[in-house]
Protein backbone atom coordinates (compact mmCIF):
# COMPACT_ATOMS: atom_id res chain seq x y z
CA UNK A 1 0.00 0.00 0.00
CA UNK A 2 1.46 3.54 -0.99
CA UNK A 3 2.38 5.26 2.63
CA UNK A 4 0.50 8.14 3.03
CA UNK A 5 0.77 10.57 5.98
CA UNK A 6 -2.27 11.12 7.93
CA UNK A 7 -2.11 14.36 7.81
CA UNK A 8 -2.22 14.17 4.05
CA UNK A 9 -5.48 14.24 2.25
CA UNK A 10 -6.26 12.05 -0.78
CA UNK A 11 -9.05 11.94 -2.83
CA UNK A 12 -10.43 8.20 -3.17
CA UNK A 13 -10.64 8.50 -7.05
CA UNK A 14 -7.04 9.24 -7.01
CA UNK A 15 -4.90 6.20 -8.27
CA UNK A 16 -1.84 5.52 -6.58
CA UNK A 17 1.46 3.08 -7.25
CA UNK A 18 1.59 0.60 -4.21
CA UNK A 19 5.34 2.33 -3.52
CA UNK A 20 4.35 6.06 -3.65
CA UNK A 21 5.16 8.22 -0.47
CA UNK A 22 2.79 10.63 0.62
CA UNK A 23 4.21 13.28 3.06
CA UNK A 24 2.65 15.05 5.75
CA UNK A 25 -0.31 17.87 5.01
CA UNK A 26 0.41 17.44 1.46
CA UNK A 27 -3.37 17.06 -0.96
CA UNK A 28 -3.93 15.02 -3.55
CA UNK A 29 -7.13 15.74 -5.37
CA UNK A 30 -9.85 14.06 -8.01
CA UNK A 31 -8.52 11.60 -10.89
CA UNK A 32 -4.63 12.30 -10.02
CA UNK A 33 -2.39 9.21 -11.22
CA UNK A 34 0.99 8.98 -9.38
CA UNK A 35 3.04 6.22 -10.64
CA UNK A 36 5.34 3.91 -9.19
CA UNK A 37 8.65 5.05 -6.98
CA UNK A 38 6.85 9.01 -6.92
CA UNK A 39 7.33 10.86 -3.88
CA UNK A 40 5.28 13.59 -2.78
CA UNK A 41 7.19 16.12 -0.33
CA UNK A 42 5.11 18.37 2.73
CA UNK A 43 2.73 20.38 1.69
CA UNK A 44 2.94 19.84 -2.02
CA UNK A 45 -0.71 19.43 -3.99
CA UNK A 46 -1.26 17.63 -6.77
CA UNK A 47 -4.61 19.29 -8.16
CA UNK A 48 -7.31 17.47 -9.87
CA UNK A 49 -6.03 14.93 -13.59
CA UNK A 50 -2.76 15.56 -12.70
CA UNK A 51 -0.62 12.87 -14.50
CA UNK A 52 2.67 12.03 -13.28
CA UNK A 53 5.09 9.11 -14.36
CA UNK A 54 7.42 6.95 -12.45
CA UNK A 55 10.30 8.23 -10.29
CA UNK A 56 9.31 11.26 -9.88
CA UNK A 57 9.80 13.28 -6.87
CA UNK A 58 7.20 16.76 -6.18
CA UNK A 59 8.79 19.25 -3.63
CA UNK A 60 7.89 20.90 -0.64
CA UNK A 61 5.09 23.29 -1.30
CA UNK A 62 5.08 22.28 -4.82
CA UNK A 63 1.34 23.11 -6.60
CA UNK A 64 1.31 21.03 -9.91
CA UNK A 65 -2.54 21.27 -11.72
CA UNK A 66 -3.66 25.07 -10.53
CA UNK A 67 -5.47 27.14 -12.94
CA UNK A 68 -3.95 29.58 -15.68
CA UNK A 69 -3.31 32.62 -15.08
CA UNK A 70 -5.80 34.01 -17.41
CA UNK A 71 -8.85 36.63 -16.73
CA UNK A 72 -10.44 34.40 -19.20
CA UNK A 73 -9.89 31.29 -18.15
CA UNK A 74 -13.19 29.43 -16.74
CA UNK A 75 -11.95 27.43 -13.86
CA UNK A 76 -14.96 24.78 -14.58
CA UNK A 77 -12.83 24.06 -17.85
CA UNK A 78 -11.44 20.47 -17.41
CA UNK A 79 -7.46 20.38 -18.35
CA UNK A 80 -4.14 18.44 -17.24
CA UNK A 81 -0.84 18.38 -16.67
CA UNK A 82 1.04 15.51 -17.35
CA UNK A 83 4.38 14.68 -16.47
CA UNK A 84 6.57 12.16 -17.62
CA UNK A 85 9.07 9.71 -15.53
CA UNK A 86 11.92 10.80 -13.77
CA UNK A 87 10.96 14.73 -13.15
CA UNK A 88 12.15 16.59 -10.13
CA UNK A 89 10.38 19.27 -8.76
CA UNK A 90 11.94 20.87 -5.87
CA UNK A 91 10.78 23.42 -3.45
CA UNK A 92 7.37 25.52 -4.57
CA UNK A 93 7.30 24.80 -8.31
CA UNK A 94 4.33 25.60 -10.14
CA UNK A 95 3.21 24.00 -12.87
CA UNK A 96 -0.36 25.57 -14.61
CA UNK A 97 -2.89 22.98 -16.12
CA UNK A 98 -3.74 23.91 -20.00
CA UNK A 99 -6.38 26.58 -20.78
CA UNK A 100 -8.28 24.06 -22.76
CA UNK A 101 -11.04 21.25 -22.09
CA UNK A 102 -9.10 17.96 -22.52
CA UNK A 103 -5.54 19.69 -23.29
CA UNK A 104 -2.74 19.24 -21.23
CA UNK A 105 0.54 21.24 -19.90
CA UNK A 106 3.30 18.08 -20.44
CA UNK A 107 7.00 17.68 -19.52
CA UNK A 108 8.60 15.06 -20.64
CA UNK A 109 11.40 13.01 -18.61
CA UNK A 110 14.06 13.59 -16.27
CA UNK A 111 13.72 16.98 -15.99
CA UNK A 112 15.25 19.02 -12.75
CA UNK A 113 13.12 22.29 -11.97
CA UNK A 114 14.54 23.97 -9.18
CA UNK A 115 13.10 26.34 -6.20
CA UNK A 116 10.36 28.76 -7.32
CA UNK A 117 10.93 28.00 -10.56
CA UNK A 118 7.16 28.41 -12.82
CA UNK A 119 5.44 26.41 -16.00
CA UNK A 120 2.97 28.45 -17.67
CA UNK A 121 -0.08 26.50 -18.55
CA UNK A 122 -0.01 24.70 -22.46
CA UNK A 123 3.92 24.79 -21.89
CA UNK A 124 5.38 21.90 -23.64
CA UNK A 125 8.67 21.02 -22.76
CA UNK A 126 11.00 17.62 -23.89
CA UNK A 127 13.53 15.50 -21.87
CA UNK A 128 16.33 16.90 -19.37
CA UNK A 129 16.15 20.07 -19.24
CA UNK A 130 16.92 22.35 -16.37
CA UNK A 131 15.05 25.11 -15.31
CA UNK A 132 17.73 26.85 -12.15
CA UNK A 133 15.84 29.13 -9.30
CA UNK A 134 13.05 30.90 -10.05
CA UNK A 135 12.67 30.67 -14.23
CA UNK A 136 9.36 32.02 -14.67
CA UNK A 137 7.82 30.07 -18.82
CA UNK A 138 4.96 31.99 -19.49
CA UNK A 139 1.89 30.26 -21.49
CA UNK A 140 2.30 28.11 -24.62
CA UNK A 141 6.22 28.16 -24.51
CA UNK A 142 8.14 25.15 -26.23
CA UNK A 143 11.06 24.06 -24.56
CA UNK A 144 13.16 21.64 -26.39
CA UNK A 145 15.69 19.02 -25.16
CA UNK A 146 18.91 19.16 -22.70
CA UNK A 147 18.23 22.89 -22.26
CA UNK A 148 19.75 24.77 -19.13
CA UNK A 149 18.34 27.97 -18.06
CA UNK A 150 19.54 30.45 -15.79
CA UNK A 151 18.41 31.29 -12.41
CA UNK A 152 15.28 34.21 -12.68
CA UNK A 153 15.13 33.68 -16.01
CA UNK A 154 11.88 34.86 -17.85
CA UNK A 155 10.26 33.74 -21.01
CA UNK A 156 7.26 35.36 -23.00
CA UNK A 157 4.35 33.41 -23.85
CA UNK A 158 4.33 31.54 -27.39
CA UNK A 159 7.37 31.28 -27.75
CA UNK A 160 10.64 28.30 -28.28
CA UNK A 161 13.69 27.42 -26.88
CA UNK A 162 15.64 24.94 -28.67
CA UNK A 163 17.51 22.17 -28.24
CA UNK A 164 20.74 22.36 -26.19
CA UNK A 165 20.73 26.18 -25.79
CA UNK A 166 21.35 27.64 -22.18
CA UNK A 167 20.53 31.32 -21.26
CA UNK A 168 22.49 33.56 -18.66
CA UNK A 169 21.03 34.30 -15.49
CA UNK A 170 18.54 36.59 -14.80
CA UNK A 171 17.96 37.33 -18.72
CA UNK A 172 14.66 37.75 -20.57
CA UNK A 173 13.05 36.81 -24.07
CA UNK A 174 10.36 37.88 -25.67
CA UNK A 175 11.68 36.06 -29.36
CA UNK A 176 12.48 32.27 -29.77
CA UNK A 177 16.27 31.04 -29.27
CA UNK A 178 17.15 28.92 -31.34
CA UNK A 179 19.27 25.68 -30.24
CA UNK A 180 22.48 25.03 -29.36
CA UNK A 181 23.15 28.94 -28.48
CA UNK A 182 24.12 31.15 -25.32
CA UNK A 183 20.92 33.53 -24.81
CA UNK A 184 21.94 36.66 -22.56
CA UNK A 185 20.00 39.79 -21.50
CA UNK A 186 17.11 40.63 -23.45
CA UNK A 187 16.59 38.73 -26.44
CA UNK A 188 20.41 38.32 -27.76
CA UNK A 189 22.47 35.58 -28.77
CA UNK A 190 25.76 35.45 -27.53
CA UNK A 191 27.32 32.67 -29.75
CA UNK A 192 27.32 28.83 -29.83
CA UNK A 193 27.09 26.46 -26.33
CA UNK A 194 30.52 25.06 -27.19
CA UNK A 195 30.84 23.47 -24.05
CA UNK A 196 27.54 22.28 -24.00
CA UNK A 197 27.49 20.97 -27.43
CA UNK A 198 31.06 18.56 -26.30
CA UNK A 199 29.17 17.51 -23.07
CA UNK A 200 26.57 16.29 -25.18
CA UNK A 201 28.68 13.85 -27.28
CA UNK A 202 28.89 15.65 -30.59
CA UNK A 203 32.07 15.25 -32.33
CA UNK A 204 34.12 17.57 -34.20
CA UNK A 205 32.75 17.45 -37.85
CA UNK A 206 29.14 17.70 -36.23
CA UNK A 207 30.25 20.62 -33.62
CA UNK A 208 32.08 22.43 -37.40
CA UNK A 209 28.62 21.84 -38.85
CA UNK A 210 27.04 23.47 -36.47
CA UNK A 211 29.26 26.40 -36.42
CA UNK A 212 29.15 26.90 -39.66
CA UNK A 213 25.23 26.92 -40.20
CA UNK A 214 25.36 29.48 -36.94
CA UNK A 215 28.13 31.75 -39.08
CA UNK A 216 25.83 31.70 -42.16
CA UNK A 217 22.66 32.54 -40.23
CA UNK A 218 24.23 35.15 -37.80
CA UNK A 219 27.21 36.44 -39.31
CA UNK A 220 26.71 36.06 -43.32
CA UNK A 221 25.53 39.30 -43.93
CA UNK A 222 22.31 38.34 -45.07
CA UNK A 223 18.64 38.46 -43.39
CA UNK A 224 17.15 35.01 -42.39
CA UNK A 225 14.99 34.37 -45.68
CA UNK A 226 18.40 34.85 -47.69
CA UNK A 227 20.59 32.82 -45.22
CA UNK A 228 17.98 30.01 -44.95
CA UNK A 229 18.24 30.32 -48.80
CA UNK A 230 21.41 29.64 -49.36
CA UNK A 231 21.84 27.03 -46.61
CA UNK A 232 19.84 24.65 -48.45
CA UNK A 233 22.06 24.67 -51.72
CA UNK A 234 24.24 22.09 -49.33
CA UNK A 235 23.38 19.08 -47.31
CA UNK A 236 24.01 19.15 -43.37
CA UNK A 237 24.76 16.94 -41.06
CA UNK A 238 21.15 16.38 -39.24
CA UNK A 239 22.12 19.10 -35.94
CA UNK A 240 23.02 21.55 -37.90
CA UNK A 241 19.95 21.05 -39.97
CA UNK A 242 17.81 21.44 -37.20
CA UNK A 243 19.32 24.87 -36.51
CA UNK A 244 18.49 25.93 -40.06
CA UNK A 245 14.63 24.66 -39.56
CA UNK A 246 14.51 26.16 -36.70
CA UNK A 247 14.34 29.56 -38.43
CA UNK A 248 12.28 28.34 -41.38
CA UNK A 249 9.60 27.37 -38.67
CA UNK A 250 9.70 30.68 -36.71
CA UNK A 251 7.13 32.00 -35.37
CA UNK A 252 5.24 35.26 -34.71
CA UNK A 253 7.70 36.64 -32.27
CA UNK A 254 10.63 36.27 -34.23
CA UNK A 255 14.17 34.93 -33.35
CA UNK A 256 16.87 36.43 -31.32
CA UNK A 257 19.11 38.38 -32.76
CA UNK A 258 23.06 38.28 -32.30
CA UNK A 259 24.46 40.73 -29.80
CA UNK A 260 26.43 43.48 -31.44
CA UNK A 261 29.95 43.29 -29.76
CA UNK A 262 30.34 45.23 -26.60
CA UNK A 263 27.06 45.57 -25.87
CA UNK A 264 25.32 44.27 -22.75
Amino acid sequence: MPQIHPTALVHDSARLAPDVIIGPYAIIEEQVALESGCRVEAHAQILARTIIGAQCSIGRGAIVGGDPQSLSFDPAIPSHVVLGRGNRLREHVTIHRSMYEGKATILGDDNFLMAGSHVGHDTVMGNRNVLANNVLLGGHVTVGNSVFLGGGSVFHQFIRIGDGSITQGVSGFSMDLPPFVVGASINQVRGLNVIGLKRAGYDTATRQAIKQAFDLIYRGGKNYRQAIEAARQQTWLEPAERFIAFFESRGPKGVAALARQGVD
